[in-house]
């Protein structure tokens, strides 16, 4: 019993070696990773080889490039908890200065949820199949949003990531809704597919629990949200300009490029309160 106790404790040894930090060549302490090519490290060796680098050039380098593929990366993110992750720049600030369009999108998360409910119908886009029709700008609109709210400008990882989930989860309600025509022919009855029916109601809950499991380690407490706006831009058909009009339209704010300044009566009555979001970012390059 004891000799099987040795090989298990082997063989576990054996396979958490199996993959080792490429730099040191030993177990891998304190996971990161480098947000372009996503290559894994111990922190504190691929943060001593980006000074090592950094030193043998005459001036600061903003990137690094990757030991194993030479990506040249611009940060290294670690201490990720399932919830949330820390991000280290190489030689820089996080520098993302907000434009007028992400701040004016992410005053639009501490206004209250559903005051566009009564002009874009969620439920009847469902019922209406109207998720079959593809959104050629989603992608842009996802990628200012989490610009938005994680206040960094580098989010494609999980933009790509997000959206994939989104084409994935729609495309997987378009297969549904055909097999639910295939039932309308009689031919197709002895395949016994009525019961593979589902409500939109259902298919909204499942496509909402999708989009949430992937924003949530990204976006912590405004994941519901963000699903919420997810699917009002989804509903809504617009393009970006359009979308954002309508928002406006419907707040009572000026557009992001209008230079008139609002009355003191107009500031206190439309102006949301943005708390200080607390941003995982780490610029001290200390070992």
């Amino acid at each position: 019993m004891e000799q099987l106790n040795v090989n298990k404790n082997t063989s576990s040894s054996s396979s958490e070696d199996s993959n080792p930090c490429p730099i040191c060549l030993g177990p891998i302490i304190q996971d990161s990773y480098l947000d372009k090519c996503f290559h894994k490290f111990c922190y504190n060796c691929i943060l001593r080889w980006t000074k090592v680098v950094a030193h043998k050039q005459s001036c600061l380098p903003t990137s690094v490039k990757c030991p194993l593929c030479k990506t040249e990366n611009l940060s290294i993110i670690h201490g990720y908890d399932g919830s949330s992750f820390q991000k280290h720049y190489i030689n820089q600030d996080s520098g993302f200065i907000l434009s007028k369009d992400h701040k004016y999108r992410l005053q639009c998360y501490y206004t209250e949820p559903g005051f566009l409910n009564d002009i874009f119908d969620v439920l009847r886009y469902w019922k209406s199949h109207k998720y079959l029709q593809p959104n050629r700008w989603l992608q842009s609109w996802l990628r200012r949003e989490i610009q938005a709210l994680m206040q960094e400008e580098d989010v494609d990882i999980i933009m790509h990531h997000i959206h994939g989930l989104i084409h994935s989860s729609l495309t997987r309600v378009s297969i549904i809704f055909v097999s639910e025509l295939a039932c309308l022919n009689p031919a197709f009855f002895r395949h016994e597919q009525k019961g593979q029916t589902k409500t939109p109601e259902a298919k909204q809950r499942e496509f909402q629990e999708s989009i949430s499991d992937a924003a949530r380690p990204f976006l912590a407490a405004r994941t519901d949200r963000f699903v919420n706006e997810v699917e009002l831009f989804l509903a809504s058909g617009l393009n970006i300009e359009a979308y954002d009009a309508v928002c406006m339209q419907r707040l009572g704010w000026s557009a992001p490029g209008v230079t008139t300044e609002p009355t003191e009566g107009e500031l206190a009555e439309h102006r949301p309160v943005i708390p200080y979001l607390y941003i995982f970012y780490e610029s001290d390059c200390s070992d």
